[in-house]
């Protein structure tokens, strides 16, 4: 049920869950089917009835980004690309448009108020299913050696589980996702699976690219491990199932299915509704983390609830519960706990007595290559991503320099070159977009047949690099700018360490070691133009993207001096409080997090219905 009152008085709940993503969704779940009552304070635009409000608004956008079906709107004006500028929203957020370097640090125009030396390049949602909305879907576990890389390379820290731990919990993960894999093409790197267990659904089938791709590099070998493309676990229906249809082939997954065959949050916060145990309140901006001090319990959630995306603040309150969770996504999060001092009395924000909520932020920074294929590929066809190379996830070369994994792309050259618009339009004025002359410029049939000769070839890799948690890689509230509701906007300080940047370097070497053994033609912009997110190493000058994957901020551990929360997720200094989501990574790892998420949200969930 939704409460929609104006009523400045919150009942009592056994717990208050902030935010409604994947972790939330996880958590309200579990305990509403063991019968607590939950509220969800959430501070975006309520589920719409069906898909269509989302598609209509992405078909309407001028720019296909991640966030263009949701919202608040990217442009106050479509017409004339204005970015809508987040001092005026109630609930603003980080956007793709922003990044770049014309307007990361534009105050105006970009949500998080970057301070470098380089620009996080990574964005997020804050509707209703959180950023789970516009995922790619990929359903990949950690590597055994994820969880404990001090122990195995002398390098970061261990995380306080193990993959043992997590192994069953990884399972009912995927079953409350709906995952498409095959377990034997998953058992690589000390991966295990209890005996009988299999994936709810089967793989998915891999696309022309993938088989291109895999003709050229299966049995060779690269840093001492053998290379190998496998067919990546999805979050997309291979068959019918939770009552979804089976993937068509759209290459749409980000930022939305057109069918919903892809999983998002909104299908565990259904399931979680139906029970008649969960509330949901919409635009409610938790605002105040309540408590007496360090080593007391948490007493209450203030919240402001506002009418429209830069509308007036309608009513106020303060949700109060036995147990209180935080699931807000990694930047989002620690700005709550930073903005609650309570008078003083947790002077550093609530749950920090040990100095590091905000700290250690982290990504996958992401170097794409690409090329044209020696054949007929016909890219276009099918979900974004089907298959990948993990088998180069580890190995001993983890004491010098990052690991990687690579993401075979099935949208030609759309992400890194912005295909087909710009091909076409150097094709056609013989310029390239900084105005080079590149040809003579042509039309007709011989422009058709141009095209037909490029499109039908291309592809892309992407190489998600291992990023270093650091200390001063962090969130911090800005003493100068404020969203519409006053509250202080995330200031961001980003860079990278010699030990990621190494690993760009191998993923360039790979990536043109890997292109020689398709006999593919390379494209890839080894010297891009100078800009926030650029860097030089050891002479040569990389570029990297954002993966989406927020990392760190409140990190796990064993020791309260050194983390936020424990193994469980129970915040150190606050016993009833729990914090959910990528933001308790105390590394980065090399999967794509959501996974991870999810499993420890209900491992999470188990221990609070256990003690609370």
């Amino acid at each position: 049920m939704t409460d929609s009152s104006n009523s400045t008085a919150t009942p009592a709940y056994d717990a208050v869950i902030i935010g409604s993503g994947i972790a939330g969704a996880m958590m309200a779940k579990q305990l509403a089917l063991a019968g607590r009552k939950v509220l969800i304070l959430e501070a975006g635009d309520e589920m719409p009835p069906n898909v269509n409000d989302y598609m209509e608004r992405f078909f309407l956008s001028p720019a296909k980004v991640p966030e263009s079906p949701y919202t608040p709107d990217l442009f106050s004006d479509n017409a004339t690309f204005t970015l809508t500028d987040p001092t005026t929203l109630n609930a603003p957020r980080p956007t793709v448009l922003t990044n770049g370097a014309r307007n990361w640090q534009n105050a105006r125009q970009a949500y998080l108020i970057q301070k470098g030396p380089l620009a996080f390049g990574s964005t997020y949602e804050r509707i209703n299913g959180g950023t789970a909305r516009h995922w790619l879907g990929t359903c990949l576990r950690h590597v055994p050696n994820d969880f404990q890389m001090k122990t195995a390379y002398g390098v970061e820290t261990d995380w306080p589980v193990t993959y043992a731990e997590l192994d069953v919990w990884y399972g009912e993960a995927e079953r409350e996702i709906g995952v498409s894999a095959d377990k034997a093409d998953q058992t690589y790197l000390g991966i295990t699976f209890p005996a009988g267990y299999e994936y709810p659904m089967p793989a998915l089938p891999n696309t022309m690219v993938d088989q291109y791709v895999a003709a050229g590099v299966d049995g060779k070998t690269l840093d001492g491990n053998p290379v190998k493309v496998t067919i990546t676990p999805a979050a997309r229906n291979s068959r019918p199932y939770q009552g979804r249809r089976a993937c068509g082939g759209n290459t749409n997954c980000i930022p939305i299915c057109p069918i919903q065959a892809k999983y998002d949050p909104s299908v565990t916060l259904k399931a979680a509704l139906q029970t008649g145990n969960v509330t949901i309140q919409y635009n409610s901006v938790a605002v105040s983390v309540n408590t007496g001090g360090y080593g007391q319990d948490i007493t209450g959630i203030d919240w402001v609830r506002y009418d429209g995306a830069s509308g007036p603040v309608v009513a106020r309150g303060t949700a109060t519960a036995h147990t209180y969770v935080l699931a807000a996504h990694a930047i989002e999060t620690p700005k709550l706990l930073l903005m609650s001092t309570n008078g003083g009395r947790t002077p550093g924000g609530v749950g920090n007595s040990s100095d590091q909520v905000g700290r250690n932020l982290m990504d996958h920074p992401l170097y794409l290559a690409w090329a044209k294929a020696s054949s007929d590929i016909y890219p276009y066809r099918g979900p974004l991503s089907t298959s990948g190379i993990e088998s180069l996830r580890d190995g001993a070369f983890r004491k010098d320099r990052a690991a990687f994994r690579i993401e075979i792309g099935n949208e030609g050259w759309n992400f890194p070159y912005g295909d087909p618009d710009r091909s076409l339009m150097q094709l056609v004025t013989g310029q390239d977009n900084q105005g080079n002359r590149t040809g003579p410029g042509i039309g007709g049939a011989a422009l058709v047949a141009a095209l037909n000769g490029l499109y039908t070839k291309q592809f892309r890799i992407g190489f998600l690099v291992e990023q270093t948690a650091d200390p001063d890689n962090r969130v911090t509230l800005s003493a100068q700018y404020r969203d519409h509701l006053g509250l202080p906007r995330p200031e961001i300080h980003y860079s990278l360490s010699d030990y990621t940047k190494k690993g760009f370097e191998a993923a360039r070497k790979a990536a043109d070691q890997l292109f020689d053994w398709m006999g593919a033609e390379q494209a890839t912009d080894k010297n891009p133009a100078d800009g926030p997110q650029t860097f030089t190493y050891n002479g040569q000058k990389y570029a990297y993207s954002g993966a989406g994957h927020i990392v760190g901020t409140c990190r796990m551990g064993d020791d309260a001096k050194t983390a936020v929360v424990d193994s469980e997720l129970r915040c150190f200094d606050h016993r009833n409080l729990y914090i959910l989501g990528s933001s308790t990574f105390p590394t980065i790892a090399t999967a794509n997090p959501t996974l991870t998420i999810a499993a420890m949200a209900l491992r999470a969930a188990a221990t609070v219905l256990k003690t609370a």
